[in-house]
């Protein structure tokens, strides 16, 4: 069972046709990532499942059931735009935001005392969110984010402003967070972030799905036969009928297999010659250059 689902959803902002048809089935306790490049449909989804917005057309399922008011209090959204009152002192912005999602007082001072004390910014309880700096203020977002134990938790850009030690603890904690059981759904530009921590992505582009899958599954389909080879004696001749090497670093070859041709074949190639062979993989693309093709692809159509 899924725990969202959208179905044929459909978006118009008067002629402007944002999402077309668009069919997505997230997994509970998966991290899922959301792709696209600016403009493409990414918000309009986004403001669809939290409920911000409606759809014209289609549905959209929370936990096998169709989406209604009080399913908000299940999700937690953190928006790229971060929405902090800035007169405001740290805690009782986060006990505010906290009770908006269902929470007593009390229930929710502890667990925004526990969560500041976890991320190590307990002594700030008492300062003015005008006084915190971007990577504070996204700490204080993102603890807004998760404070009420969501079921579903959105995160859009929640890397940025972080240095690499906050992106760490970030990362950790989303990771935390789904094996307690949520789901989250991860928007971000940062492609080698959504390669390390993403199970599943879907790519938008001008209101469409163009891209749904396993990331696993997704690089496999792309792959172009090509091969890293580092030999200890750079000597070695690779026949031009079954191989190209496409570049070649000192004692580091790239090697594009010919159409028929396999791994088999060039380990052959090499244990012929008396090779050493001090590494062989297959080179994968990068979720970068998918995205990049796919993208630059459909701006032909």
């Amino acid at each position: 069972m899924a725990i969202l689902e959208l179905k044929q959803v459909n978006k118009y902002y008067d002629k402007y046709h944002a999402l077309r048809d668009v069919s997505l089935s997230i997994e509970p306790q998966s991290i899922f990532g959301l792709l696209g490049p600016n403009g493409a449909g990414k918000t309009t989804m986004i403001r669809i499942i939290t409920g911000i917005t409606a759809a014209d057309q289609g549905d959209v399922i929370f936990n096998d059931k169709p989406f209604q008011e009080h399913h908000v209090e299940e999700i937690g959204y953190m928006p790229e735009e971060r929405g902090l009152y800035k007169k405001m002192k740290v805690w009782e912005q986060l006990v505010y935001l906290a009770q908006l999602k269902g929470l007593s007082a009390k229930d929710a001072k502890d667990r925004v005392y526990a969560w500041m004390e976890k991320m190590d910014i307990k002594d700030w309880w008492n300062k003015k969110i005008e006084e915190l700096s971007k990577g504070m203020s996204q700490k204080i977002q993102f603890i807004s984010t998760v404070v009420h134990e969501p079921r579903l938790i959105i995160l859009d850009e929640p890397f940025s402003g972080l240095d690499p030690v906050n992106s760490v603890l970030i990362q950790n904690e989303i990771e935390e967070l789904r094996l307690k059981g949520a789901t989250i759904l991860f928007s971000t530009h940062r492609m080698e972030q959504v390669e390390e921590i993403c199970e599943q992505i879907a790519l938008i582009n001008k209101g469409k799905i163009i891209l749904n899958g396993r990331v696993k599954d997704i690089k496999q389909q792309f792959k172009q036969n090509l091969y890293s080879v580092e030999l200890l004696d750079p000597g070695i001749q690779f026949r031009n009928d079954y191989f190209n090497v496409v570049s070649r670093d000192a004692n580091q070859f790239k090697i594009k297999l010919a159409n028929g041709a396999t791994s088999k074949d060039l380990l052959k190639t090499l244990v012929e010659q008396d090779a050493d062979v001090l590494s062989f993989r297959e080179v994968l693309p990068s979720l970068n250059e998918i995205f990049i093709k796919q993208v630059t692809e459909g701006t032909h159509e």
